[in-house]
């Protein structure tokens, strides 16, 4: 039998093993909410059934409203409480034959646009969804529920599927960007982050340049993890292309009077990245 968590209106395949469950990044499922611990709880998945278990997690695991001690199998319908965030048990759907559930594929395959009218209801509230903001808009929400579902995708190898889920969100900020919306820098940072993830995983060169692109509009250094990151990708496409770093470090050093000693050390990585990406 097939098994699969719904939360919050989307469904992951659970495939035999250890499901973790919390805060924590390392984990299948992870939840943005001061009440679940890093590793808060675990589903242990057979074929004959599924188990949870609680992880000693500060708040407790519950199953339909009762806190279980250590561990409780669980069955189809059953409404598991982690924190303050609920999700539903459920099993009996049959695989596709590339090892994915049916719903799961159907709901990946429409959170791109989901996210997008999220964002362009919003289009006329510049104060919720651009400037210099806390990040709390609905767009940057949107993008980390993306980027969660895209991670697991990456995690197994689907690199295309990880590009299909991002790629609509991700072109939408960069085209407000463009179009000189004020941009939000921690959707931006977030954005460019799996820009590079997508560079690695895919080998395609655009979505290096998609960095490059949204932070020269910017007017500001790359953020030092995403430079991290490029520093280990560039090495992975195949032809990168000079033209839009190079118009990017023509940006910042035209800027260069107006930035502090960290911005200029940014400005130095970069100009290596430059000559990295030149030997190639």
């Amino acid at each position: 039998m097939t098994f699969r968590l719904r939360y919050q209106a989307h469904d992951f395949e659970l495939p035999e093993g250890t499901f973790l469950i919390g805060r924590s990044g390392e984990c299948q499922l992870s939840l943005d909410d001061p009440l679940v611990s890093r590793k808060h709880a675990a589903l242990q998945v057979r074929a004959q059934g599924v188990v949870v278990e609680d992880l000693e997690s500060r708040n407790g695991v519950y199953v339909n409203g009762l806190r279980i001690t250590v561990q409780k199998e669980v069955a189809d319908g059953d409404k598991i409480t982690i924190g303050s965030q609920e999700m539903l048990l459920y099993g009996g759907e049959e695989l596709h034959p590339d090892g994915m559930g049916i719903d799961f594929r159907r709901a990946t395959q429409t959170l791109g646009a989901m996210a997008l009218n999220d964002m362009r209801k919003i289009a006329d509230e510049p104060t919720e969804f651009g400037g210099s903001g806390d990040g709390g808009s609905k767009g940057f929400q949107s993008l980390k529920l993306l980027s969660n579902l895209a991670d697991k995708a990456l995690g197994l190898g689907r690199a295309d599927e990880a590009e299909r889920i991002l790629q609509t969100i991700l072109l939408d900020i960069l085209n407000r960007a463009r179009a000189n919306v004020p941009l939000e820098m921690p959707a931006a940072e977030l954005a460019t982050r799996y820009a590079a993830r997508l560079a690695g995983a895919t080998g395609k060169s655009s979505w290096v340049n998609y960095s490059f692109e949204l932070y020269s509009i910017a007017r500001r250094p790359l953020p030092a993890p995403v430079i991290d990151e490029l520093y280990t990708v560039v090495r992975k496409v195949k032809a990168p292309d000079l033209g839009p770093l190079r118009a990017y470090l023509d940006e910042l050093r035209r800027l260069a009077p107006s930035f502090g000693p960290a911005e200029r050390f940014l400005v130095q990585r970069i100009e290596g990245l430059e000559r990295l990406v030149a030997l190639k």
